[in-house]
């Protein structure tokens, strides 16, 4: 175990010496190229797109556009998932109360195969089904916040987490993310969370070679890695977030009517294509996603598709690659991958000093995604230019640019909880 860590440690090292890590980004407005972004209400062939149904069709080609040149595909759920919910208490976290469930998904049915752990909290007062908020988490779902019942996750993690042994969880790392886990605050407004270590599913790890997480239980016989237009990362954790989506439509008390799908930075590019290619999630929600996220990849400004592809050519499929110093070519932008979860909310949100996100280039996704969102009788984004600081814009598509960097804050709960009032109707506060 000790000699396949230390490779794995060389192989990101190697990668950070030789991906042009450190090349300067282009943070100059007057910098952005001139682009022309394909229009997502013209059809490949030319024909324009004016009624719901000839959108249906071209929705179709444009979420298998990102699957043949983006994500990937990915496969449907293997055909022996189980689930099993493995602690339940009644009455935890005090101050509000709550009730917290454990459940183990067996991706094969499998015991000793891959498997994952949902941590759900469900307000204890609050009237059953519970509208839901569901993300992945970089560190475990122990990491969310210091409550000790939360199973210490077994699982492959990054050093670099607090608390992190030999790539394994410590008690030290209780709590160690707990700052972007608003859980009080979402239990108090009468919302359930639910999450789940991004790690169980595939463990983002550049050493991997896509054999340690789901990956290998979907390959053909002779197969040792995705195929060219197949899943990668990116692809495999939305995968997991349906995963969830198929559990809380067998639980009783999580309203699956009403669940929003959110994640930050590289979980927020998960977060978007879970939305688009998976329409059970009633809202989406994008915090600092970026590149290969919200951001137009034709800006080139901050992180472009070669710096992601050469850093993280895992998180993508090996088509992605093509587009490296070559977007223009691209058959897609981000615009249109936000297209896909219309007529459905989705927020989009933006940090001042996160300027290797673009903020700009993901409002302007939402910006150009307007079209889609009024033909589909919607009010859009309802905003002509980027709003101030600190001040959102909440109508079908939601957008905020707030003080501060690459994060999650109360104040972007605020904002989502907000939303999802909006949006459901929700007034069940305990």
């Amino acid at each position: 175990m000790r000699l396949q860590n230390l490779a794995r440690s060389l192989a990101v090292v190697v990668i950070a010496m030789t991906s042009g890590l450190h090349a300067q980004p282009n943070y100059d407005e007057s910098k952005v190229p001139k682009y022309t972004l394909p229009d997502p209400l013209v059809a490949s062939d030319g024909t324009s797109v004016t009624d719901v149904e000839s959108w249906e069709d071209r929705r179709r080609e444009i979420l298998e556009l990102f699957e043949q040149h983006v994500y990937g595909r990915s496969p449907a759920p293997h055909k022996d998932v189980v689930c099993e919910v493995t602690s339940v208490s009644k009455n935890t976290l005090a101050r509000v109360g709550a009730v917290r469930k454990q459940v183990t998904v067996y991706f094969s049915g499998d015991r000793d195969g891959p498997k994952m752990d949902i941590l759900i909290y469900l307000p204890l007062r609050a009237e059953r089904p519970v509208p839901t908020f569901l993300g992945l988490n970089f560190e475990g779902n122990h990491a969310i916040h210091n409550d000790p019942g939360i199973t210490l996750s077994k699982s492959w993690m990054r050093d670099d987490g607090k608390g992190v042994v030999d790539h394994r969880a410590t008690e030290e790392s209780r709590g160690a993310q707990s700052g972007r886990w608003a859980v009080e605050s979402i239990i108090k407004c009468g919302y359930a969370l639910a999450t789940i270590y991004y790690g169980d599913i595939d463990p983002d790890d550049y050493g991997d070679n896509f054999q340690d997480g789901v990956h290998p239980l979907f390959y053909k016989e002779g197969q040792t890695k995705p195929a060219a237009d197949e899943w990668g990362a990116i692809g495999a954790w939305a995968w997991g977030l349906s995963q969830a989506m198929d559990y809380f439509e067998t639980d009783d008390e999580i309203d699956h009517k009403h669940v929003a799908v959110m994640g930050h930075s590289r979980l927020g590019k998960t977060a978007l294509w879970a939305g688009a290619s998976d329409t059970r999630f009633a809202l989406v929600i994008s915090n600092n996603s970026g590149c290969g996220g919200a951001a137009l990849s034709r800006r080139r400004f901050g992180e472009t598709v070669k710096v992601i592809n050469t850093n993280f050519k895992h998180w993508f499929c090996d088509n992605f690659s093509k587009y490296n110093d070559n977007e223009d070519a691209l058959p897609v932008d981000q615009h249109m991958l936000i297209s896909l979860i219309a007529p459905r909310p989705v927020y989009i949100a933006s940090a001042q000093e996160d300027r290797w996100a673009d903020s700009r280039g993901e409002f302007l996704s939402g910006f150009h995604a307007d079209p889609v969102y009024r033909l589909l009788g919607t009010n859009g984004i309802g905003a002509e230019k980027m709003p101030e600081l600190d001040k959102p814009v909440m109508n079908t598509i939601g957008y905020h640019i707030r003080t501060g960097g690459h994060d999650v804050t109360e104040f972007d709960w605020k904002c989502y909880m907000a939303f999802a009032d909006k949006h459901f109707g929700f007034t069940n506060k305990q």
